[in-house]
């Protein structure tokens, strides 16, 4: 007799009712992978995450930090002891294992922005009524 699981189907981001297709969606959010690529080796404060995510606003940041913290990707202590009281996040292994791809992303995006961003020059004034391509 076969069990439920020997009745699941494979994880396939392409299958549009496949729930990794979220998971995917979730780390590639801009947010996220700052986040996760700044705790790189580090456990760091609100405050810290902050600053080095320039640009993100508490209410992003503390979304953010929730729903890694949801997925098992990052790990909230909270420390009582202290006055004000203080909490610190980490990596777990699974945040840890996401790392390669988050630097990669990040490289990617660094070597080739120059290029992107005379790409869409190129494009723009081909679609602007003065361009001469107009289709």
């Amino acid at each position: 007799m076969m069990s439920d699981r020997n009745l699941e189907l494979q994880p396939n981001v392409y299958a549009a009712i496949c729930p990794s297709r979220e998971v995917l969606a979730s780390i590639g959010e801009k947010w996220v992978s700052l986040v996760v690529g700044a705790l790189e080796g580090k456990v760091m404060r609100f405050g810290e995450l902050k600053r080095v995510c320039e640009g993100i606003s508490q209410k992003m940041l503390t979304q953010t930090l929730r729903k890694l913290e949801r997925d098992g990707l990052v790990v909230r202590t909270l420390y009582t002891d202290t006055l004000p009281i203080k909490a610190e996040y980490r990596l777990t292994e699974v945040g840890k294992s996401l790392l390669p791809i988050v630097k990669a992303a990040k490289l990617w995006a660094e070597e080739n922005l120059h290029q992107i961003e005379e790409n869409r020059v190129l494009y723009d004034n081909s679609r602007s009524p003065s361009g001469s391509q107009n289709l």
